[in-house]
C-alpha cells in the first residue's frame, strides 16, 4: 500500500471512529465489553493483568527454590508451603523439604512462566496493544477479532502449562530450554504420554507461539497501514518503532521453535526420532528402543534461533516505555531519535545471527565460534547507542522526578550492568568456564528483572492516568521503588561472584554437598564453595524481602483506580504524542475528531513556542515558516 493510500485509509478509519464514540455507541454488555472484547484497550488491560498474575506465580516458584538453596536441610516454612495440598506435599516434598526433582520442576516452570507467560505478554501484549494504536491515531488494531483470539490462545497456553503441576508426573522438569534427549525421556513412566507434564509443556508452547504469531501479524499490519494523516515513518514515536521491530522478531523467530515443539511432541507421543539419537542407554531401561538417527543439536539450534531474538522481544518494549517517559520528564527532545530508530532496526537484524553463542559447549569449530563471537560483540553496539541516547537526553534537562521517571532513571544503569556482564559470555574461552554457572543467571536477570521490569513499572505509572483518569500514589510508589532497587542488587550481584567461583545454576542444595569435602586440602573447589556458600542466604533474604515490597505496588495499582488523585486534563504530563489527544479514558473509537500529525513526536522546549511542549496534533500557525515546513507531508 502506498504511503498516501495508507494515510488516507487511516484518515477514513479515524473519521469512521467519530460515529463510534461512546456518546453515540450502544451500550455493550458486561461479557462483550470486559471479557470477549475486541477493543485493543481492553485487550491490553487483559494481557497486563493476566501477565502480572503469571509473574506473581513465577516469583513464588523462585522463592521456594531460594529456600531450598539457602536452607537445604530445613522444611519449607508454613508461609510458603500453605499453597500446596497435603497430597501434593506428600508427593513432591521429602519430610517437608524440596527435593532435586521438585527443584528441577520449579526451575523449568519459573523460567518458562517468567519469559513466555509474563514479560512478553506484558510488554508486547499489554503496552503494545493499549498504546500503539493511540500513538499512530488509529481507532483500533487492524484485525480486532484476531487480537481477541490472540489473547485467549495465550491464556489457554498458560493454563495448560500451569495445570500440569496437578498431573501425576508433575510439570516439566527438563529446564526452560527443554533440551532433547532429556526432554524426550522425561516422564517416560506415564502410560498415556498426553497426560505427562513434559508433553503438556509442549502443547502449551505451541499455543503460546500461535498467539504470538497472530499478534505480530496484527501489529505489523496496523503500524504500516493505519497511521493517521501526516504520520510519516520518521514522525512515529520510538515506542511504535520498537513495537514494529518486535513484531518482526516474533514473526520470523517463533515459527522454527513451533516446528521444534511439534517435532519434539511427535518424538514423545508418536515414537519418531527427530531429536533422539541412536544408541541411547539409560540406567532404568538399558538401551533405548528408538528408531534413532535424530539430532539433539538440531533442537538446540531451533530453540536458540528463537531464544536470542526472544531476549530483544523482552527488551524492546521496555526501551519503548522509557523512551516515551524521558522526553516528557526532561522537557527536551529525545536525543538522537533517528540514530535510535536505525539502531533498533540493526538490533533486530543482528539478533538473528548470534544464537549459537548459547552453544559454545557443543564442540563447534574455531571458525564458527569466531563468527558468533564477532556478531555477539557487534550486537552490543546498537544497544549502547540506544542507552547512550537516553543518557544524553537527561543531560541539561529540566528533570521532573515523577513516579515513572525514577523507574526510568533506574532502568538505565540496571540494564547497563546486565549488558556489560554479558560481554565476557560472548567469548568462547570465557564462556567455557562461566557456562551454566550463576554468572549466567546473574547476567540474564540483571537484564530482565531490574532492567526490563523497571521499564515496565515506569510504563504502568506513565499511562495509568490515561487508562483510569487517576494518578497512582507517590507514597506507595516510593515504598515500592527504593526497596526493590536495593533488593534487586542484593539478589543478583552475589550471583556474579558465585558464578565466577564456579557455582552451578542447578544445585538444588546450593552447593551444600561440597561442604563435607572442604576439609580435604586437595579439594580446592570444596574450599571455594565454603567461602561463597553463605551468599545463598543473603540472596534468598533479598528475594523474600523484595516479594514483600511488591505488595505496595499491587495495593497502589488497584486502590488508585478508585481513590487516586484525579487528572485535571487529558494530557497530565504535558506530553506531545497522539495518545494524549484522546479523552481520558479513551472511549470506543479513541478520538473525538480526526487526528492529524503535523510534526515529530518529541517537540519540547522549542524557542519559537510559548509553551515548553508542542504536541503532534496542534495545527501550526500559518505565519510561522518553521511550522509551515513542519506541516508538509
Amino acid at each position: 500500500m502506498s504511503s498516501h493510500a495508507a494515510t488516507s485509509h487511516a484518515g477514513h478509519d479515524a473519521h469512521h471512529g467519530d460515529h463510534h464514540d461512546d456518546h453515540h455507541h450502544h451500550e455493550q454488555g458486561f461479557w462483550s465489553k470486559y471479557v470477549f472484547s475486541t477493543d485493543h484497550k481492553m485487550i491490553g488491560i487483559q494481557y497486563g493483568i493476566t501477565a502480572m498474575c503469571f509473574l506473581a506465580f513465577g516469583f513464588y516458584l523462585m522463592m521456594v527454590m531460594r529456600w531450598s538453596i539457602a536452607y537445604p536441610h530445613q522444611p519449607l516454612p508454613e508461609w510458603m508451603s500453605w499453597v500446596f495440598t497435603d497430597g501434593w506435599k506428600a508427593r513432591w516434598l521429602q519430610d517437608g523439604k524440596v527435593t532435586g526433582e521438585t527443584y528441577n520442576m520449579f526451575g523449568a516452570m519459573h523460567g518458562t512462566i517468567m519469559v513466555f507467560l509474563g514479560i512478553v505478554p506484558l510488554g508486547f501484549g499489554a503496552f503494545g496493544n493499549y498504546v500503539t494504536p493511540l500513538q499512530i491515531g488509529a481507532i483500533d488494531m487492524a484485525f480486532p477479532r484476531l487480537n481477541m483470539a490472540s489473547y485467549w490462545i495465550y491464556l489457554a497456553g498458560g493454563l495448560v502449562m500451569c495445570a500440569s503441576f496437578f498431573l501425576e508426573s508433575g510439570a516439566a522438569k527438563s529446564g526452560w530450554t527443554n533440551y532433547s534427549p532429556l526432554a524426550g525421556f522425561a516422564d517416560g513412566q506415564v502410560v498415556n504420554q498426553w497426560l505427562a507434564g513434559q508433553t503438556q509443556w509442549l502443547v502449551g508452547l505451541v499455543l503460546l507461539i500461535t498467539s504470538s504469531l497472530l499478534g505480530s501479524v496484527n501489529f505489523i499490519t496496523t503500524i504500516i497501514n493505519l497511521r493517521v494523516r501526516g504520520m510519516t515513518w520518521m514522525r512515529m514515536p520510538f515506542f511504535v518503532w520498537a513495537m514494529l521491530v518486535t513484531g518482526f522478531l516474533l514473526l520470523l523467530a517463533f515459527p522454527p521453535l513451533e516446528a521444534a515443539g511439534i517435532m519434539q511432541l511427535m518424538d514423545r507421543v508418536g515414537h519418531s526420532s527427530f531429536f533422539m539419537p541412536s544408541g541411547l542407554f539409560t540406567k532404568s531401561e538399558g538401551l533405548a528402543d528408538l528408531s534413532g538417527g535424530g539430532s539433539p543439536l538440531l533442537f538446540q539450534h531451533l530453540f536458540w534461533f528463537l531464544g536470542h531474538p526472544e531476549v530483544y522481544v523482552l527488551l524492546l518494549p521496555a526501551f519503548a516505555c522509557v523512551s516515551e517517559i524521558i522526553p516528557a520528564n526532561t522537557r527536551k527532545p529525545l536525543w538522537g531519535y533517528k540514530s535510535m530508530v536505525y539502531s533498533v532496526m540493526v538490533l533486530g537484524f543482528l539478533s538473528f545471527v548470534v544464537w549459537a553463542h548459547h552453544m559454545y559447549m557443543t564442540g563447534m569449530g574455531a571458525a564458527v565460534s569466531t563468527f558468533f563471537q564477532t556478531t555477539t560483540v557487534l550486537i552490543s553496539v546498537p544497544s549502547v547507542v540506544i542507552i547512550t541516547a537516553m543518557l544524553i537526553s537527561l543531560w541539561g534537562g529540566s528533570i521532573r522526578f515523577t513516579p515513572p521517571m525514577i523507574w526510568a532513571c533506574a532502568f538505565i544503569p540496571m540494564f547497563g550492568i546486565g549488558g556489560l556482564t554479558g560481554l565476557p559470555l560472548a567469548f568462547n574461552l570465557a564462556d567455557l568456564h562461566l557456562h551454566d554457572t550463576y554468572y549466567v543467571i546473574g547476567h540474564f536477570h540483571y537484564v530482565v528483572a531490574p532492567g526490563i521490569l523497571f521499564g515496565f513499572f515506569a510504563g504502568v505509572l506513565h499511562w495509568y492516568p490515561k487508562i483510569t483518569g487517576r494518578f497512582m500514589s507517590k507514597t506507595l510508589n516510593h515504598l515500592h521503588f527504593w526497596p526493590s532497587l536495593i533488593c534487586m542488587n542484593i539478589i543478583f550481584f552475589p550471583m556474579l561472584v558465585q558464578g565466577m567461583a564456579g557455582f552451578h545454576r542447578r544445585w538444588y542444595n546450593g552447593g551444600d554437598a561440597y561442604l563435607a569435602k572442604a576439609a580435604d586440602s586437595v579439594n580446592v573447589f570444596g574450599n571455594t564453595v565454603v567461602e561463597k556458600i553463605d551468599l545463598n542466604i543473603i540472596m534468598s533474604m533479598g528475594a523474600w524481602t523484595m516479594a514483600f515490597f511488591q505488595i505496595f505496588f499491587i495495593i497502589n495499582l488497584f486502590t488508585s483506580w478508585k481513590y487516586g488523585k484525579k487528572v485535571t486534563s487529558d494530557n497530565p504530563w504535558d506530553a506531545t504524542t497522539l495518545e494524549w489527544a484522546t479523552p481520558t479514558p479513551p472511549g470506543h473509537g479513541n478520538f473525538l475528531k480526526d487526528p492529524v500529525t503535523y510534526r515529530g513526536p518529541y517537540e519540547y522546549s522549542r524557542p519559537d513556542c510559548d509553551e515548553d511542549f508542542l504536541p503532534q496534533w496542534i495545527e501550526p500557525k500559518h505565519t510561522d515558516h518553521a511550522d509551515k515546513s513542519d506541516s508538509k507531508h
